[in-house]
């Protein structure tokens, strides 16, 4: 009874490690882990202005990205046509 009760639990650790496991994978490859500058930023601004010009910043960057990612897209169509 008791090596059952044993065995239960090992299975038991096992699959809720393996969920845990699969939840951190899914998180670092989503990047919920990826706001380093948020820190560095609320130490470096002192102002709500100057907070106000990082956030900004950090929106032209992702907005640039997101523009790239757009037209290397459309190239990908373009050539795909021809």
């Amino acid at each position: 009874m008791i090596n059952d009760t044993l065995f239960m639990m090992l299975i038991i650790g096992l699959v809720i490690s393996g969920i845990l496991l699969a939840l951190f994978i899914w998180g670092a490859k989503t990047g919920q882990f990826d706001d380093s500058n948020k820190m560095v930023d609320g130490l470096l601004f002192d102002s709500v202005e100057d907070l106000n010009d990082a956030i900004n910043k950090e929106k032209k960057i992702k907005e640039a990205k997101e523009n790239k990612e757009k037209e290397k897209n459309s190239l990908e169509n373009e050539h795909k046509k021809s």
